[in-house]
């Protein structure tokens, strides 16, 4: 007689019965490297712990992750302590952790830091090396895989910004073994036959270990040395990488690097026709402002009597040379009789108006003589006398 079937609900009461009453389940003290984790809004964190071989989930709620005195995150060694309960619903076991404290850095978490704090020091994160993003590019290349969701919500934001833009699809492995070789090729491939304007390098998010190709040093190497700007888009929003660190330009998802490669065209249009009405605005204001101006121009006297002014400025000089002949005739009349006064007192002084009352001038050899001993006998002389001249000898 075949046994009576039940159901899965009841499978999985039946088995969350048996761990719960196993007393060791209730209290173990596990050691891990944590991989996948989640900080949900609510506080609560989800994450999986795991070694070598292994993998648990775990879940650590919000009431125990108040007494943490550190911040958990991929890569992390780490103990817990916790009670291994059946989640009925899923049909799944997982450690419900209690406590958790640090048990060292894990291998890739520590080689990521490593190799962080070495392309730091040679200058691959510095903002002088970083190109600009073009703002209208005609072609944007991508990198990721040629299937899923991240290139879909790349073409759909995209074309929905420009449908005239070109999306070359360069589709590349984008996590396992020799995943980061394929991508820095790609990179290499793009920028020698000059396929794109601008990169997009993507993937959806993952745990470090799903991430880590885009933690490669030959990667960074090939994103360092590319001539055509690239925009990193691996992961969700919290998750970063050394690619990150080293494009030209980081977005939190996909999606926004699509909107971040080039501007939305509509927006464009808005802006063209916002300024187009402005410049119209403006232009009016402005011919209304000239014609006012013109009006109170052609209103004014200097345009209804354009000679006034000038009518004005010929009686200034009128009256300015009749001021000056007044200074003129009043100078030459004091100089005239200062001419008069100095004549009347030279002729007072002049020796011709003594030989008017009969005296006269003796000259020997154009020298007056002013003394006999400076005449000899026979010497001939000339007497001037106010009405003319005579020749004497001296006996």
């Amino acid at each position: 007689m075949r046994p009576e079937a039940i159901s899965v609900t009841e499978l999985n009461k039946y088995i969350k019965e048996k761990v719960a009453s196993d007393e060791y389940l209730n209290s173990v003290f596990v050691k891990g490297e944590i991989s996948n984790f989640k900080h949900h809004y609510t506080g609560h964190m989800y994450f999986t712990l795991k070694d070598e071989n292994s993998l648990i989930k775990c879940i650590m709620f919000k009431t125990s992750t108040a007494t943490l005195n550190f911040v958990p995150k991929d890569g992390m060694k780490v103990q817990v302590l916790g009670t291994v309960a059946v989640f009925e619903r899923d049909g799944v076991y997982q450690i419900y952790c209690k406590a958790m404290q640090e048990d060292g850095v894990g291998s890739l978490h520590k080689a990521y830091e490593e190799l962080k704090a070495k392309l730091e020091k040679q200058g691959y994160f510095d903002i002088a090396h970083k190109k600009k993003i073009p703002y209208m590019p005609k072609t944007i290349g991508v990198l990721t895989s040629k299937t899923g969701a991240v290139i879909r919500d790349i073409i759909n934001v995209s074309t929905r910004r420009n449908p005239n833009v070109h999306i070359r699809l360069l589709p590349v492995p984008v996590q396992g073994e020799g995943a980061a070789e394929k991508i820095a090729d790609a990179i290499d491939y793009m920028n020698r036959n000059k396929l794109a304007d601008v990169l997009i390098i993507a993937r959806g998010g993952g745990s470090l270990e799903d991430l880590w190709p885009f933690n490669e040093e030959i990667v960074a190497n090939a994103i360092y040395n590319s001539d055509i700007p690239i925009i990193s888009a691996v992961g969700h929003e919290t998750d970063f990488t050394i690619a990150d660190f080293v494009a030209d330009l980081r977005a939190p998802t996909p999606s926004a690097a699509a909107e971040l490669a080039q501007a939305d065209v509509g927006e464009l249009k808005l802006r063209l026709e916002t300024y187009n009405r402005r410049y119209k605005i403006a232009l009016k204001k402005k011919i209304e402002y000239m014609k006012l101006r013109y009006e109170k121009c052609i209103a004014s006297r200097v345009f209804k009597e354009p000679y006034q002014k000038i009518n004005e400025q010929y009686i200034n000089v009128d009256m300015l040379v009749k001021t000056l002949q007044n200074i003129i005739i009043s100078k030459l009349k004091d100089a005239k009789a200062a001419s008069i006064e100095t004549i009347s007192k030279l002729d007072t002084l002049s020796p011709l108006k003594t030989l008017t009352r009969g005296y006269c001038i003796a000259e020997h050899e154009n020298k007056i003589i002013k003394s006999a001993k400076d005449l000899n006998t026979n010497d001939k002389i000339k007497l001037k006398f106010t009405d003319g001249e005579k020749i004497a000898n001296i006996l």
